[in-house]
Order: C-alpha cells, then structure tokens, then sequence
C-alpha cells in the first residue's frame, strides 16, 4: 500500500511539474510561484525523482523564451541531476535524458561557461553511444524518439537529433502508428520532433494529426507539454531553422 501511495504522489507530482511547464510556455511567464516543492522542501526526494521523470523539460521555458529560470526551480533541477547519475547497467535512454539534463544546465546555470553562464556542476559530458538508434525499426525508433522528446529542439545537434533527421519518414509512421493506438503521448512526442524535421510527407497532415492527439489527449499535462512545445517550435515551409 505505501509504494502504491508513494506511485501516486509521484505520478501527481509529475503532473503538476508538466502544467506549470505548460502555463509558462503558454504565457511566456514564469511557473506559478509556490506550486511545487523547493529543493529543501519535506517533499524534496520526491520533487526530484518528479523533475527526473520530466526530465530536461523541466525548464524547457528558459530554453525556448527568453525566460531565466527560476532560482529555486533550478536548484531543485540541479539537485536531481546530481542526486541520480545513470548507472554503468542503465538504459541508454536514461543515459541520454541524464545528458540532456546536464546540457540544460549548461544552458541555464548561473556561473560558469555556458552560453547563459552555465553551472560550473554542469559541465556537458561527452556525448552518450548512440548506436542503438542505428538499425533500429521505425516502431522502436519512434518509441525511443518520444522518450527523448526533450532533446527535440531547434539547432540541437546530438546524435539522436541526427538519427531523427535520417529517418524523417519512418519517424512520421510512428506518429501514425501512436495515434492509431491512441498513444496520445507517444504522439505527442513523436509530433514535436516531426515540427524540427525536413523531408517529412505531406500527406502525413502533420497540423491535423497534432490537432486531433489534442483532441483527444490534451487533458493529459504531459501529452499538453510536448504538444505546446511543437507549436513554440513549428517553423513555416521554405524559412531556415
């Protein structure tokens, strides 16, 4: 009964960490003050196992507005990157969402070297192996592609991001396939990264397809997450990204 309590609350917590997220990119303000735990907050472990779940999209706000984080969001950010390195037997998504986090810190960090001062904690580690993209089926591709949505972002040049923008047809089969399924987050996911990428078919209806995962998934702040970011992100046919 108590880890059943304790999924809830987590699953809760994640949920609100993903509507604050929403209202800021919405609002192009910051989250709501006092709406999830600080770092030294009695919920503290579990707002950090929240912001891993989330992962980099925590602070997607600061990435995509012109919107320095907030201080206590930030360490708390901070915190859980530190608190939770991937072990040598994780999962290479894990691996990759952990390197994400640390790149946004590198982004956003107060001090240090990064292109807004970059925590000096954050220093960006090398990039993870990405071989297991290579090869890998459309379905299981689109899959790892939705999990790793928060590296979907304009001009983010990593491996993922390159083995996306090689495969842009079967990344839209996925998307297809998710819906299909009523995966509303899998779509979701799939969705953003389809709004970065060139060479995707235009029978597809992309705008249509995110359209409809709204529809009918948009009550879900996760699937709301990934779907507003698209919109921040989408860019008009023939203009550079």
């Amino acid at each position: 009964m108590a880890e059943s309590s304790t999924s809830a609350l987590l699953e809760g917590m994640v949920l609100d960490l993903a509507t604050d997220v929403v209202s800021a990119l919405r609002s192009g303000d910051h989250v709501r003050a006092g709406s999830f735990p600080g770092p030294d907050d009695a919920s503290g472990t579990l707002a950090r196992a929240a912001v891993r779940v989330l992962g980099a999209d925590t602070l997607l706000p600061g990435v995509l507005l012109p919107l320095p984080p907030d201080p206590a969001r930030l360490a708390l950010f901070e915190q859980a990157v530190a608190a939770h390195p991937p072990g040598a037997d994780a999962a290479p998504a894990v691996v990759w969402s952990h390197w994400a986090m640390t790149r946004t810190l590198w982004r956003l960090g107060p001090s240090g070297d990064g292109p807004s001062g970059g925590a000096p904690s954050a220093r960006v580690p090398p990039e993870p192996d990405a071989g297991w993209l290579e090869g890998a089926s459309w379905q299981s591709l689109t899959h790892q592609l939705a999990v790793l949505a928060p590296l979907a972002l304009p001009g983010e040049d990593c491996a993922v991001a390159r083995a996306a923008r090689a495969r842009p047809v079967d990344v839209a089969r996925g998307f297809v396939r998710a819906v299909r399924r009523r995966d509303w987050q899998q779509a979701a996911g799939a969705g953003r990264w389809l709004t970065l990428l060139d060479g995707v078919p235009d029978t597809l209806g992309l705008d249509e397809g995110l359209a409809f995962v709204e529809l009918m998934g948009g009550d879900n702040p996760r699937v709301a997450l990934q779907l507003t970011a698209a919109r921040l992100m989408a860019v008009p046919a023939g203009v550079p990204r």
